[in-house]
């Protein structure tokens, strides 16, 4: 996928660029099956439709089902109030992957941003989210990357909080 993506780019913002949107249509995908597989005959799994119930859904349901295991945390920004962080402190799409020296920056998550952003948009909350690296410097977890969901405007009014 990083190999399809990378041809003709014009540098690192333009492939994960490329990756994203090629998560995307996954991610509008996963989300009535995630929902389907969830419900019983009796109990439908309802979708959710606020900031914080789909934050949830994101970080448990959809990251099991993609990496069998849960998301490591779920952030709230304490400067802008439209932006949270989902973090894992290691991307499986990252480990498996060598990085030329000249795209050290790369962050192959990217795709799994697009899935992300794919689900927000799926379920009427219109968001943007990007990958971002953040383990330098972590001896702990140097692969640690923050996944930064950003919501439109007229969601979060819609959410009643400013």
């Amino acid at each position: 996928m990083v190999t399809y993506a990378q041809r003709r780019v014009t540098g690192i913002q333009d492939l994960e660029r490329r990756l994203n949107e090629a998560g995307y249509p996954i991610g509008q995908r996963l989300l009535p099956l995630l929902l389907y597989r969830s419900s019983t005959p009796t109990h439908p799994t309802p979708r959710p439709t606020r900031i914080l119930p789909l934050l949830q859904f994101i970080a448990h349901p959809l990251w099991r089902h993609l990496f069998a295991r849960s998301a490591d945390s779920i952030e709230s920004s304490s400067t802008n109030p439209h932006e949270y962080m989902i973090v894992d402190n290691e991307p499986f799409v990252n480990q498996y992957i060598s990085v030329p020296k000249e795209m050290n920056q790369l962050n192959c998550a990217a795709f799994v941003a697009g899935i992300v952003e794919g689900v927000g948009c799926a379920v009427g909350l219109q968001c943007q989210v990007s990958a971002h690296n953040a383990g330098e410097g972590d001896a702990m977890w140097p692969g640690k990357t923050v996944f930064l969901i950003r919501f439109e405007e007229g969601v979060v009014q819609r959410e009643g909080t400013k």
